[in-house]
């Protein structure tokens, strides 16, 4: 191979040069000014010495040169020998193309820079920040929830980094979550999977990260890519939670999480809120109040006071907290035998509306025992469900709801989703059976005889995008509904949506209950960002093995119509080996945002509970 000429190599120079940007470009320019004056300036020396010596000789030449070179219209007052005046004109066509070139990279300079900062390039410097990685509609819902929780604290703020412009990210949060009040949200434009974007956000300062599922095809993958670029980076990171969409992915995420990151399987949870939902409507409202910053919250607090009381004994000890379990040595036990002896270590979980709020009653508060009902739970038996469409996570619900079953029970499900008609060999409980069904037609549904079932799930088909999914499922709620009115039949409908702002319309459906997925997921997060000890409790809750949440009919507890104390419940479910936690009035069912459910209320102010009402416990399936 020939070396190169040095024509190349002066050129390769040039090139390496120019590609310095905006500066390079405006020293050339000024290189090229300067030999331009000293070019003209000699020029005016040696063939019109007179002109100038009128001038003031060398100083004055270059100073004249430099001024037309600057401001070409300052050769229209030149006067002089003609040599002179044209050299001056020569220097002001060289101003004139000087003068061009510069307002120009100038004003490419400025525009890249505008851009640079329009993107959010710049490194985050707060302390104690929270770092969202990754973009999904649960980011709405996330920093929601962060700002009621940081409402009282001064200088909170939420990073985020996404591969996203910007000013679309903020004027997005502008319109789902409005006025953030003293919380700070600031945006970043990067990718999360890249080391030097991370570098961005500051972890080192961080309080804690939250990864989210990206919408598209195959969002895990996005996710444990992430994970790895988290734990490859130099640098400590704080605390990690991250949504895994799919739970065949979750082994892969752990292994590249490593021991600091929390995963929160988003099918599993959905599908357990989903068919808990469906046996007890209500359940979703409930998880969520209790999930949602803005009622109440779980605590987990140590009191030696409690210390040789059974948990039993300790049930109604706070005046404004619910006690709902203990945490012991690591291990969270929620509704406990009530004999279990509180230890000094203990401790204990409890639902309250503020930590500030946690406090000893100033004496037990007594039971009114003419208001408590003795009556024995009624044993479960076999029962008929229906689930009208599918998705993903459809198989993971069968199962779950496998495991709920009595011995027995059959499940059919109707849908044209071609992945609805297999997999069903390992259910132990269940009788599964498919049905072809366009779930979107009257008569279809008609067809299907729905009398005979107890209780029916509407699924969100994937087939379609989220919000054209909702509205199908809008549909089919409709239809389910005018065929009760019309048949006169009775039986649970729970629909799975992904919008909360479908809710308010899906209540003119009157269904026993919406689960929103998404909402679910973000709500956990975020509980899960602010302390990472509540996901033993929420993992507990979601699981179908120990005591779960149960809206029950106040009859089974206390009379109905006479006014009692919360105190009153809280007896009349110990004696059953439950926990009370709060009620739902049948009249504000379809009242947002609590949908008739209070929770941890006063145990000393009373109320009545009616025939329609339930008690929320927690209890044994």
């Amino acid at each position: 191979m020939s070396r190169p000429t040095r024509q190349e190599r002066l050129r390769y120079w040039f090139d390496n040069t120019m590609s310095r940007g905006t500066v390079a470009l405006i020293g050339w320019l000024a290189v090229i000014s300067v030999g331009l004056i000293a070019v003209v300036a000699a020029l005016v020396l040696w063939l019109t010495p007179d002109d100038a010596a009128e001038n003031h000789g060398v100083a004055g030449v270059l100073w004249m040169t430099l001024m037309r070179t600057l401001s070409p219209g300052k050769v229209a007052s030149d006067s002089g020998s003609a040599p002179f005046i044209a050299l001056m004109f020569v220097a002001s066509l060289g101003g004139l193309f000087i003068v061009s070139a510069l307002v120009g990279v100038l004003a490419n300079g400025l525009k890249d820079k505008f851009e640079q900062l329009r993107k959010g390039r710049s490194r985050v410097i707060e302390n104690r920040h929270t770092v969202i990685l990754g973009w999904s509609d649960q980011v709405f819902t996330i920093v929601k929830e962060l700002v009621q929780a940081h409402a009282s604290q001064r200088g909170s703020v939420i990073a985020i980094l996404a591969d996203m412009d910007k000013i679309e990210m903020e004027d997005a949060l502008r319109t789902h979550v409005g006025d953030t009040g003293r919380t700070k949200v600031v945006c970043r434009t990067g990718r999360p999977v890249e080391p030097a974007d991370l570098d961005l956000m500051n972890l080192d300062s961080a309080r804690s990260v939250v990864v989210l599922s990206p919408q598209g095809d195959d969002p895990d993958a996005h996710v444990i890519k992430t994970l790895l670029a988290l734990d490859k980076r130099d640098g400590d990171h704080p605390p990690v939670v991250a949504a895994i969409a799919s739970t065949a992915n979750m082994a892969a995420a752990r292994l590249a999480g490593g021991p600091d990151v929390h995963l929160v399987d988003s099918d599993d949870t959905a599908s357990r809120l989903i068919v808990q939902s469906s046996r007890q409507s209500g359940t979703s409202v409930v998880c969520m109040d209790l999930l949602d910053f803005s009622g109440g919250e779980i605590y987990l607090r140590a009191d030696p006071d409690l210390a040789g009381l059974t948990y039993g004994q300790a049930l109604p000890a706070y005046q404004s907290a619910t006690v709902i379990g203990l945490r012991r040595r690591g291990r969270v036990m929620l509704n406990p035998s009530m004999d279990t002896a509180i230890e000094a270590e203990d401790e204990i979980i409890m639902i309250a509306q503020d930590d500030s709020m946690i406090h000893l009653a100033e004496g037990m508060p007594k039971a009114q025992e003419d208001a408590i009902v003795t009556a024995e739970p009624v044993p479960q038996g076999p029962a008929r469900t229906l689930v009208l469409n599918w998705n993903g996570r459809g198989h993971q619900i069968i199962r779950c709801l496998d495991g709920y079953s009595a011995p027995g029970s059959v499940l059919d499900i109707a849908s044209d989703h071609p992945d609805a008609a297999t997999g069903f060999d390992d259910l132990v409980n269940l009788r599964v059976n498919v049905k072809e069904c366009d779930t979107a037609d009257r008569y279809a549904l008609e067809a299907l005889g729905l009398g005979v079932y107890q209780h029916v799930i509407v699924l969100s088909d994937d087939r379609y995008s989220p919000a054209h999914a909702d509205t199908r499922t809008l549909m089919t709620l409709l239809q389910l509904r005018d065929i009760q009115t019309t048949l006169g039949e009775r039986y649970s409908i729970v629909s799975e949506m992904h919008d909360e702002n479908n809710r308010s319309l899906a209540e003119v459906t009157r269904a026993d209950d919406i689960v929103i997925s998404d909402t679910v997921i973000g709500l956990l997060l975020a509980q899960l960002t602010e302390n990472r000890h509540l996901a033993d409790v929420f993992g507990y809750l979601f699981d179908s093995k120990g005591s779960e949440i149960y809206p029950r009919p106040a009859g089974e507890y206390v009379r109905a119509g006479v006014p009692i104390s919360f105190a009153t419940v809280i007896e009349a479910a110990r004696r059953r080996g439950e926990t009370a936690i709060g009620y739902r009035l049948a009249d504000r069912i379809n009242e947002a945002p609590h949908f008739g459910v209070v929770l941890n209320p006063d145990k000393s102010r009373l109320f009545r509970l009616g025939p329609g009402d339930s008690v929320i416990v927690l209890a044994e399936h």
